[in-house]
């Protein structure tokens, strides 16, 4: 304990607000998703373009889905409570670290023996060996959790920005190299291997001393009673996210597949560049305003309102270009996923937003409405998706997934951020503008592109004035974005 302060005649730097340190962390979050993204996006073309097959991408895709539906739980949600919890996290941390590597290993021993099982399943038996490879990420993540918690602690994103090149740079090389060599799917999981293994060196040199087994019983009572539930919500989540590729690969064939996965893929875009940017910072936020409702109301809605009215034109060229772009930058084999590419679109703007009030209620300790709300979300989902695979395709699961987020998903999740004291109203103003400038940009790019067609000028001349007709919508609206 340190005693009372003393008047040393000097006033001491004050510390930066909340409001700046998050901001500045969002900063640094942003730039390092957008400059990791564009370096995947450029990587996937040339490897859709020269050395790698639908086939080989729907054999990526079964074990991209197995990997992160493990993720969803590798560590038992315990890792969050190095950014929830008040106090010094290196009390609890040995506790936690040992726990996480402890399930990591088991799931992944779990998966090593059902591997061949699951391929089958998934209607892709040669994953197997990939699934066994890609997977170890699951214990190399497990590790890396207490470190990285630390550094979200602390809203240190330009280090983990320095930490995610390292394990972009290596993760890219290694797959590149392979993929020449001739090695298909298995170069992506050798790739992600060596990647993860950057990514854990650099955590624990970015945040030292963190890297320290130990356990405690008590803590460890406590820790996976605040961390199962958010571990099972956090399952069902990215269940909800996975489960269209198990269904395109059960229900139909692998070329499907593979056209499936490069859409969802495009999709995703957006979501990992603004949403994945916001989710580095909005959970600690979110946290350090609990206490307060009406702060966090206000917080809710302008991080909302920032991360929509940031989404909206990326979905928006995306769906309305969707054919021209798919054959222009992966070539005319790839157009069969132009096709599911506007429902997706429409589906990954419902998920950034539900991502954030993900956040928001898991920093509220809503635990069992986010439960509640996923398991619902799944449930109705499957049935939607098995019933649009056989009528309509991989088009028809598209459409299965918007229809139960927008009927079903949305008006749940309103109600939970109501109760959770996030008003309807505050959600309604933060998308008022970015929706109506949406529709305007929608009528402004269909219109050119009928007039003008699709070269390559001609999709800059009209993708050029849709946004520039966007920004004038939402300009009306930049009050409830600021701050």
């Amino acid at each position: 304990m340190t005693g009372p302060a003393t008047d040393t005649g000097t006033t001491p730097p004050a510390a930066p607000s909340l409001g700046r340190k998050v901001g500045s962390a969002a900063r640094w979050s942003l730039v390092n998703t957008v400059v990791m993204r564009l370096g995947n996006f450029v990587t996937g073309i040339i490897l859709a373009r020269f050395f790698l097959g639908p086939e080989a991408w729907g054999v990526y895709g079964i074990a991209q889905t197995v990997l992160l539906v493990l993720l969803s739980a590798n560590e038992l949600g315990v890792s969050l409570a190095i950014v929830r919890w008040e106090g010094d996290p290196r009390r609890f941390a040995p506790t936690v670290l040992t726990l996480s590597a402890a399930s990591s290993c088991l799931l992944y021993a779990a998966l090593f023996a059902a591997a061949p099982a699951v391929a089958r399943v998934l209607g892709s038996p040669e994953a197997s060996g990939v699934l066994r490879v890609m997977c170890l990420c699951v214990v190399l993540d497990g590790l890396s959790q207490v470190p990285a918690g630390f550094l979200t602690r602390a809203f240190a994103q330009g280090r983990r920005m320095a930490i995610d090149g390292l394990n972009f740079v290596l993760s890219t090389a290694v797959t590149l190299l392979l993929a020449v060599e001739g090695w298909g799917a298995m170069s992506f999981a050798c790739g992600a291997v060596a990647g993860n293994v950057a990514a854990l060196i650099g955590c624990c040199l970015a945040a030292p001393g963190t890297l320290r087994f130990g356990w405690d019983r008590e803590q460890a009572r406590a820790l996976l009673r605040f961390g199962l539930p958010l571990a099972g919500a956090s399952m069902l989540a990215l269940g909800v996210v996975n489960v269209d590729t198990m269904v395109v690969g059960s229900a139909l064939d692998q070329l499907a597949l593979g056209f499936y996965v490069l859409a969802f893929n495009i999709s995703g875009w957006p979501v990992r560049i603004v949403s994945e940017a916001a989710r580095r910072v909005s959970f600690a936020g979110f946290s350090r305003l609990a206490s307060s409702p009406k702060a966090l109301a206000s917080g809710f809605g302008r991080a909302l309102g920032v991360v929509v009215a940031a989404t909206v034109p990326l979905c928006v060229l995306l769906a309305a270009l969707a054919g021209p772009l798919v054959e222009l930058v992966y070539g005319e084999r790839w157009l069969p996923a132009a096709r599911a590419l506007p429902w997706l679109m429409a589906l990954g703007l419902v998920r950034i937003g539900c991502e954030l009030a993900y956040d928001c209620l898991v920093a509220l300790g809503r635990r069992r409405s986010l439960i509640a709300v996923q398991g619902l979300w799944l449930v109705v989902l499957v049935p939607a998706l098995v019933l649009g695979a056989r009528t309509g395709g991989i088009v028809g699961v598209a459409q299965g997934h918007v229809l139960v987020a927008g009927a079903v998903v949305v008006p749940v999740f309103l109600i939970a951020l109501h109760r959770g004291g996030i008003p309807l109203g505050t959600v309604a103003r933060a998308c008022a503008w970015p929706f109506l400038g949406g529709v305007v940009m929608t009528a402004v790019i269909l219109g050119l592109e009928r007039y003008l067609g699709d070269g390559v000028l001609a999709l800059l001349a009209t993708g050029a004035a849709g946004t520039l007709c966007y920004v004038l919508c939402v300009l009306p609206g930049r009050s409830v974005l600021r701050g």
